[in-house]
């Protein structure tokens, strides 16, 4: 059968524009459309209110975090804006800390850098992973040594996927087998040693302990600045690859020598005319860190990486006394166990998952985030630490602290070779708003109320012996405790 051409595009066309002049067929082809127009109302209902859900529901928490720890190095409990400074600016950390929780009451392992340092990566208390003290390049005036038996956080997080890095200080060991690369790091990029006599030389005693795994490297500029620049080529480098990360940066800023950067000092001393000149360099070098630490967020967000990226700043002890830190109201600097050297500030952001503006009291120890971090990151412990995970405090605004918190004791220890020391240990406990604290090996206990006296004027050792005697028994067991494990290489 022929059919016309003309007649069957005019028929499609008066089909297309639903008209016909069969009436069955115009009834059928008007219901057709309505089914149409009832469909394609369906889909935009269903896409708006899709996108309404996703814009109000956070992301699922079975997705691990990627995790930034940024520890600063000696900075003082009062050393940044948001813990009362005035006569220094750290808008970046503030606002870090200010998108997510402040802690008020967060303290280090010890009151100088291994010890803590060892706590914070392994959730054991120093001596219990052979760390009491500091270890230096000088082995006659070392005293630590990371034990093999130790399993450290990245360990655990690469068994779990995580991709590791560190971009900064180690010191927690200079030879095999405590190198970053055999503690579980994948990437280390940094200072083996504790210090740099100079922070554009960055060489400690003549000798450079700079590396990029295990290749010494010498690259040009300011410390704080080159561990910046390889955080950010780090995280670059995971921009287009799901697998999460964690990134320890240990910057060895504020530690001494105070050599900031011209251009920061300049700033600080046209600001603040007559400030004192030691303050000054301090200041000013804080807050070339706190640039830093922006260009860190900055490189997150740009990178896509924020929204599910656990973030951590916090320092490895008190602030140097002679370096003019600002410890808050507290007593005592980095070295001591008054408050001064123990107390630190802290704080946290998870974009989308920790409300904002959040104050938390509760109190904590550097070695509490390992277990917190791996709870997190939904990893499980093969054994217990001595830390205690507090991430029901992070991620739900109305947690109460577990009893364990409040009635748990700290305790604080250090090793050291100078003449006051004599390669002895001092020790300190808190509990229940007491502390036991010894100032020198050779010096007699002193007893404070922190709860009345938290400044530590009022020594009570002589006067409420029974508390002193308590708080000296579980301290005396601790020490034992930690007196099994070796702080030499054997």
């Amino acid at each position: 059968m022929r059919v016309s051409t003309r007649s069957t595009q005019t028929r499609s066309a008066m089909l297309l524009t639903g008209f016909v002049s069969n009436s069955g067929n115009f009834s059928r082809i008007t219901a057709f459309r309505r089914m149409n127009r009832l469909f394609a109302c369906f889909l935009i209902c269903t896409v708006v209110a899709l996108a309404a859900y996703r814009s109000t529901v956070k992301p699922s928490t079975s997705i691990p975090p990627n995790i930034v720890f940024i520890l600063a190095d000696d900075l003082g409990y009062g050393d940044l804006s948001c813990f009362g400074a005035t006569d220094l600016r750290t808008p970046h950390i503030d606002s870090l800390i200010g998108a997510g929780v402040r802690f008020t009451n967060f303290y280090a392992n010890s009151s100088v850098c291994s010890p803590s340092r060892a706590a914070l990566l392994s959730g054991r208390y120093p001596e219990r992973v052979g760390v009491p003290g500091v270890i230096r390049d000088d082995t006659t005036d070392s005293w630590g040594y990371l034990s093999p038996a130790a399993t450290l956080l990245p360990v655990y997080l690469k068994r779990s996927g995580y991709h590791t890095a560190l971009t900064g200080k180690w010191h927690l060991g200079l030879e095999s087998p405590n190198l970053p690369n055999e503690r579980g790091f994948d990437e280390f990029y940094g200072l083996l040693e504790g210090m740099i006599d100079d922070y554009t030389a960055k060489l400690r005693h003549g000798k450079n302990f700079l590396r990029h795994n295990r290749q010494p490297i010498s690259p040009p500029g300011h410390a704080t600045d080159v561990f910046t620049d390889a955080a950010i080529r780090y995280l670059n480098a995971r921009r287009i690859i799901r697998k999460p990360f964690f990134l320890y940066l240990p910057y060895t800023a504020p530690h001494d020598p105070l050599q900031p950067p011209a251009n920061y000092l300049r700033r600080v001393l046209t600001r603040q005319p007559g400030i004192d000149t030691t303050r000054a360099k301090l200041v000013a070098l804080i807050e070339h860190m706190d640039a830093n630490v922006g260009r860190v967020m900055a490189a997150l967000r740009a990178n896509g990486q924020w929204q599910n990226t656990f973030i951590v700043f916090t320092s490895d002890n008190g602030g140097w006394g002679p370096g003019k830190a600002n410890n808050g109201s507290n007593r005592g600097v980095k070295g001591q166990f008054y408050e001064g050297g123990i107390r630190i500030p802290a704080g946290v952001a998870w974009p989308d998952r920790i409300a904002n503006g959040r104050v938390i009291d509760t109190r904590l120890q550097l070695m509490d985030w390992f277990p917190t971090l791996l709870e997190l990151a939904n990893v499980r412990l093969a054994k217990p630490v001595d830390g205690c995970s507090f991430r029901t405090l992070l991620t739900e605004s109305n947690a109460q602290p577990d009893s364990i918190f409040a009635h748990r004791p700290l305790f604080f220890v250090r090793r050291e070779g100078q003449d006051t020391y004599k390669g002895l240990q001092i020790h300190a406990i808190q509990q229940h708003g007491w502390k036991l604290l010894q100032p020198t090996p050779f010096a007699p206990y002193e007893l404070y109320d922190l709860t009345t006296d938290p400044l530590e004027r009022k020594n009570l050792a002589n006067t409420d012996w029974k508390k002193r005697d308590q708080l000296m028994k579980h301290l005396m067991e601790h020490i034992r405790r930690g007196g099994r494990v070796p702080w030499q290489k054997g």
